[in-house]
């Protein structure tokens, strides 16, 4: 009982010292998260209006952000477009890093790299903050296989300004222009790509194939490769391709929504938290705006938060409009008929997104005319299928690289 006590005492601590946070109303960098990087990503000069130029770069010398199977790893910023209007310049921030060894003649084919979610704060930023266990044995595997990774921030990760998350526009312009920017350096670097994304990158590596004819018809994208990729059917009803969360388990999925809400806001700041959350939620929203995800699933937890107890019952008519527009707006690949294939890896068990979705994707790529391959793995869920698919798309990328035919899987079946 005395245990339970001073839990008590502490956990309402933490929740009156969160709500004083939330009792003022955020400004603008505090919207956005920004701050807390090095000098490095701060640009004070004009941004060019080409996208893909060069700004200037840096030897990565932190130990968490290098990747072991490297010879080189550089930092770098580059110009780019914003998603938010498709015309406005932004400076992006990313890394670069070259395979150990001998390079072919014409330089080492190029993973372009899209992150999974991170956060919405500029310190979230891979180039900076480092990346996942997992993501470090899948990226250090392309490097031994003899591919160069050239990743990005994303638009409003590292550098300043709103990083706008599920935003398709703004996810292909940053992978796009990354590839640009990095055959600008003095790296021995082809300009044969392989556009490679998990999650929200799986995202962006969709929207980047599906961008690329028309935005940057200049690189010579071989294929495509994406794993837990979020697909909005635009056939489809709304919410019909996800599973709904239960509303009375605690479920750090929360997080994901409330980041969503976050970039809503960033957006229209005019927006209130209390359209969509409750007391109870507020000051991990308020967090959120600096906490990169891991933290924030955490706090999720620690809060015991369920979706009944962090939602409003009705949000604002207002909210669900933005939501709406948003949708529209920023949430639909431009076409599916893609000039190269394009790898699909699923795990069966999958539901951040729903499997259901991606699988759903494999077919309409087909159905657009894409080379498209379906590979759906037994048992595995989001995360697990990432490393889990190497096994194919190793091969599949060889091969696109190498100019070799790959043939179409519309219908996956379970391996």
């Amino acid at each position: 009982m005395k245990f339970l006590k001073k839990t008590l005492v502490f956990t309402t601590a933490f929740t009156l010292s969160l709500a004083s946070i939330a009792q003022t109303p955020p400004q603008p960098k505090e919207l956005y998260g920004d701050g807390g990087v090095s000098a490095f990503y701060h640009w004070s000069h004009n941004i060019p209006a080409k996208p893909g130029e060069l700004l200037k770069t840096e030897k990565i010398v932190e130990p968490q952000v290098k990747l072991e199977n490297a010879s080189e790893n550089i930092r770098f910023l580059y110009s780019s477009t914003s998603g938010k209007d498709s015309k406005t310049p932004v400076v992006v921030s990313g890394s670069i890093h070259v395979p150990k060894g001998q390079a072919p003649q014409g330089g080492w084919p190029v993973v372009l790299w899209g992150h999974g979610t991170v956060g919405l704060a500029d310190r979230c930023a891979p180039s900076t903050a480092g990346r996942s266990y997992r993501d470090l044995q899948y990226l250090n595997r392309w490097l031994q296989e003899g591919f160069a990774v050239v990743a990005t921030d994303y638009e409003g990760l590292g550098v300043a300004g709103p990083h706008l998350l599920i935003n398709v526009p703004s996810l292909a312009y940053g992978v796009l222009d990354s590839g640009r920017a990095a055959l600008k350096t003095k790296l021995p670097l082809a300009n044969k790509f392989v556009i490679v994304g998990q999650s929200q990158g799986g995202a962006a590596a969709v929207a980047a194939s599906s961008y690329s004819a028309t935005y940057a018809p200049e690189l010579n994208i071989k294929g495509s490769i994406g794993t837990g990729v979020i697909y909005r059917d635009p056939n489809a009803p709304p919410s019909s391709s996800q599973l709904s969360l239960n509303p009375h388990v605690v479920s750090p999925s929360i997080g994901y929504g409330i980041y969503g809400f976050l970039v809503s806001q960033s957006l229209n700041p005019d927006l209130k938290v209390s359209d969509v959350y409750t007391a109870q939620a507020a000051p991990l929203v308020e967090q959120a705006r600096f906490s990169c995800l891991s933290s924030l699933t955490g706090d999720i937890e620690f809060a015991a938060l369920t979706p009944a107890q962090a939602l409003v019952p009705n949000p604002s008519q207002r909210y669900k409009l933005i939501q709406e527009q948003q949708g529209k707006d920023y949430g639909y690949y431009p076409t599916l008929k893609i000039n190269h294939p394009v790898f699909i890896g699923t795990g069966a068990n999958d539901v951040t997104p729903d499997a259901r979705s991606q699988v759903k994707l494999v077919k309409d790529l087909c159905e657009a005319g894409t080379t498209a391959q379906g590979h759906l793995y037994f048992g595995l869920g989001h995360s697990a299928t990432v490393n889990a698919s190497l096994k194919d798309s190793v091969p599949f990328a060889k091969k696109v690289i190498a100019g070799e035919k790959v043939e179409s899987i519309c219908d996956p079946k379970i391996k």
